[in-house]
């Protein structure tokens, strides 16, 4: 039995969505042939008018025109791009797009091709991901959708799948594989490619350290500042609060709404990229960098980093120094 998988293709599409998945499946298809399995993958590229497909990287991808209502098709797999926007705005397209996900055994989405999956109502009232980079668009644009902006996969129902940015899309391929073939397959393909069969961490240990909203009144900015200056110091609720000439809970909850985070919260956030840096800059050992930052033991910054970023100091350091 061949399996169809559809990959959409788009002026502008990424070039790493469509050949990151398409590696894994092809890969798949190798492996479940030497072991005389009569399941395989048979995966095709296609897009509105069978054309070859520009993707801003100097390549061409050639493709097929898109399958009629006949065609059977297992995995229909949406990648994302620079062109993913102009895709949207084409009815005819998302029309086929809807069409084709209610005759689909599942569907992909890569990256922003999250969008394509949202304009065709593939993630209504389901919790969804995308590139870090464009979360919040997401959202904003499609408030139907939950959108968890750290998660590298997420299995937003029983039919249809979503990933973050760009690689992201190899995470979950292979997901998907070893729930067809069980795990002993996606391992063998994960070792093939040199890939991780589980990625650890989520997509908070790629971007870069968030940007702190600046609070409109100038005491909670001013706390802010001594924050960020200074995240090594002890920042206590009550200091700040008198700081400022308020109660500690008025102004945990003045410092709430204007920043949108608890002092407690904004302060583990400051320290926590404050070491992120220092993990990446510097030499210094684990106790030097959590006394700093204001983690006061190793210990301590280890839960953090796992809690805010799934990975522990040690292998932040050695994955982005």
């Amino acid at each position: 039995m061949t399996r169809m998988v559809l990959v959409l293709g788009f002026p502008g599409v990424q070039a790493l969505d469509v050949t990151g998945p398409a590696d894994v499946f092809t890969t798949a298809s190798i492996a479940l042939r030497d072991q005389g399995s009569p399941v395989t993958y048979d995966l095709r590229l296609v897009s509105q008018h069978g054309e070859p497909i520009d993707n801003g990287v100097g390549l061409q991808f050639v493709s097929h025109p898109l399958p009629d209502a006949a065609e059977p098709i297992d995995t229909l797999v949406l990648p994302g791009g620079t062109g993913v926007h102009r895709a949207t705005e084409d009815t005819d397209l998302i029309d086929w797009v809807r069409d084709a996900a209610g005759r689909a055994r599942r569907v992909i989405s890569v990256c922003n091709g999250a969008f394509l999956a949202a304009e065709a109502g593939l993630l209504d009232g389901r919790r969804a991901t995308t590139h870090w980079a464009v979360g919040e668009l997401l959202a904003e644009r499609y408030p139907a959708v939950q959108v968890d902006a750290d998660a590298l996969f997420v299995r937003s129902s029983d039919r249809v799948w979503t990933s973050a940015g760009v690689t992201a899309g190899i995470d979950l391929a292979l997901a998907v594989l070893e729930e067809d073939h069980g795990t002993e397959l996606a391992q063998l393909v994960a070792r093939w490619l040199v890939l991780y069969m589980r990625r650890p961490g989520g997509q908070s240990q790629f971007a870069p350290p968030v940007w702190m909203p600046r609070a409109r009144r100038d005491v909670i900015r001013a706390a802010q500042q001594r924050i960020e200056a200074e995240p090594g110091l002890p920042h206590r609720l009550s200091d700040l609060a008198q700081e400022a000439t308020m109660s500690p809970r008025h102004f945990s909850r003045v410092f709430t709404a204007e920043t949108g985070e608890a002092p407690s919260d904004y302060l583990e956030r400051v320290r926590t990229d404050a070491a992120r840096r220092a993990l990446t800059e510097s030499t210094d050992t684990m106790p030097v960098i959590a006394a700093r930052c204001g983690f006061g033991s190793s210990e301590s910054l280890r839960r953090t980093f796992i809690r805010r970023l799934g990975i522990s100091p040690d292998h932040y350091r050695k994955t982005f120094r």
